[in-house]
């Protein structure tokens, strides 16, 4: 609220702002490089680590949950008829996704494997170019990771190919778990999604061989740009990961990755859940709300602030649980 609101009070795009004539103090003052990186912050802002021009279309990425059904033929008859895909295959082909972010157990090397391979061939078979594994925290250690890569590459070169990284693995807290994960970055980009709350954390990651990181609004906006700035200072890749971000919250959200530079696209999972519950916003920002072609679109955020272009959203709001006045 306050990027937004400084945003507007200076009558320009809140990532406008982002440099010496509307800050009065540089990344010096906030960030500490790595010590044999050779980088310095003094005198640097975050438009110095920004897009010149923002994306305006990105890519979309699909969440495809433990518990999704993939095909037609694991319908049991007791699925939602409401109007929305139900199947992979069906979001695939409405949507025409082309990035499937998978999501893993992190505790059944056999069911993790299969499920890869079981989403890998109906990608290839449906036109999609990208895959992601998400671990969820809850690996031990690298060789479990390690194993089932290794396997996909043996097996399906093909599938394995189209893995373009992998979402943190290894236990949140790096602190406490310093594991040494560059067996794992070796074979494949790994991402810090979790753990990357922080720029100190980021740098740790690096140190023990992480090599990129997955930002999230959700921890604020401040965090996530300063990660970014150090992130991209040091030569690490950048995604924009959904925690399932809906109504206006999805803004701010496509903005970050459009101005940020990811790998590819964005994840954004919002119409997977609760399509209706950004219909206000969606006819003012229709791109945004409905993956078209596999993509999001930001034409029509524009104007101070985040561009919410919030005058022109009918959002009926319920009454205020509680008021409070001078």
């Amino acid at each position: 609220a306050v990027h937004d609101a400084y945003g507007r009070l200076h009558g320009c795009p809140t990532y406008e702002v982002y440099h010496a004539g509307f800050m009065n103090r540089d990344l010096g003052d906030y960030l500490q490089a790595a010590a044999p990186a050779g980088v310095s912050f003094a005198g640097r802002y975050p438009a110095d680590f920004l897009c010149e021009r923002r994306a305006e279309s990105l890519a979309a990425w699909h969440l495809v949950g433990g518990l999704d059904l993939l095909q037609a033929s694991e319908r049991t008859g007791g699925e939602p008829d409401d109007g929305y895909p139900v199947t992979l295959e069906d979001w695939i082909q409405r949507d025409g996704l082309k990035c499937l972010k998978v999501k893993l157990r992190g505790t059944d090397a056999e069911w993790d494997y299969h499920r890869l391979f079981r989403v890998g061939e109906i990608a290839c078979g449906q036109g999609v170019d990208w895959l992601s594994a998400d671990f969820n925290c809850t690996v031990d250690g690298p060789e479990y990771v390690n194993g089932i890569l290794d396997r996909l590459r043996n097996t399906s070169p093909r599938i394995y190919g189209m893995i373009l990284y992998v979402e943190q693995p290894f236990p949140y807290d790096l602190e406490r778990h310093r594991l040494d994960v560059r067996s794992v970055s070796a074979r494949k980009p790994l991402f810090l999604d979790e753990s990357a709350h922080d720029w100190r954390l980021v740098r740790l990651g690096r140190e023990l061989g992480w090599s990129g990181v997955a930002l999230k609004t959700c921890k604020t906006q401040t965090g996530a740009v300063l990660s970014a700035c150090w992130a991209k200072a040091h030569g690490m890749g950048l995604m924009v990961q959904d925690l399932t971000n809906p109504m206006l919250a999805q803004i701010p959200h496509a903005l970050l990755a459009a101005h940020t530079g990811t790998i590819m696209g964005i994840e954004t999972n919002a119409m997977q859940f609760y399509p209706e519950a950004s219909r206000p916003e969606a006819e003012v920002h229709p791109g945004l709300y409905r993956r078209r072609q596999g993509r999001i679109e930001l034409s029509s955020v524009r104007g101070p602030g985040f561009g919410y272009r919030l005058a022109e959203i009918r959002r009926v709001l319920p009454p205020p649980a509680v008021e409070f006045f001078d």
